[in-house]
């Protein structure tokens, strides 16, 4: 059992509020690939995006047993970051994995990870060390096909170009043409921004 399985395991258990169903945590990051890979990294946070299914209550509950310095961070070395869901770079209809091993131990949540393309390309907004090392161990592990992550990530633009978050985007691509060129050793890809953005 990886760092990250046991961390959740620990919240489920420690869950004081049973309900009537499963409460769904949708993991994206960089714990959505040490969910679903081999692959893991030192890190201290697990970041949750906010759905519908996530109250304030629940939000406030799950902060308080799991957030940052809580006794549970103290003892895992992890937290619960839950994240807005306009801030990550993600395609419009994001892709979730249901981790069925995982939530086979779990009796009042259900755990998903974001869909290995989707992380790589969520990545590539802030592009940090960190979020390189996380791509290039994905593309070396062969987890990233160059037609699939283009596509992914067009579909990103287009949900980011609507609205403010589109003066990112020129920096966005440039990120894209790196891993392009110099992990996946492929020719850049020419990728339409909206007319008013110069590049």
């Amino acid at each position: 059992m990886t760092e990250i399985e046991a961390f959740f395991r620990e919240i489920d258990k420690l869950w004081q509020s049973p309900g009537p169903e499963r409460i769904p945590l949708r993991v994206i990051g960089s714990g959505a690939l040490f969910l679903q890979t081999s692959y893991n990294r030192a890190t201290n946070d697990g970041d949750v995006l906010e759905t519908l299914q996530l109250t304030a209550e629940i939000k406030d509950k799950l902060t308080a047993l799991a957030g940052r310095h809580t006794p549970l961070h103290k003892r895992t070395g992890l937290y619960l970051d839950i994240v807005l869901p306009g801030l990550p770079f993600l395609p419009h209809a994001p892709r979730f994995q249901f981790l069925k091993t995982l939530n086979a131990g779990l009796r009042r949540f259900s755990i998903e990870a974001l869909d290995v393309t989707d992380v790589v390309v969520s990545k590539l907004k802030r592009f940090n060390q960190n979020d390189a090392d996380d791509v290039r161990a994905m593309v070396d592990k062969d987890f990233v096909e160059h037609g699939e992550l283009l596509e992914r990530f067009k579909a990103a633009v287009d949900a980011f170009s609507v609205d403010s978050r589109a003066e990112d985007l020129p920096r966005i691509v440039d990120n894209l043409h790196r891993v392009e060129r110099d992990m996946l050793r492929v020719p850049e890809s020419d990728i339409d921004l909206p007319d008013w953005m110069e590049r």
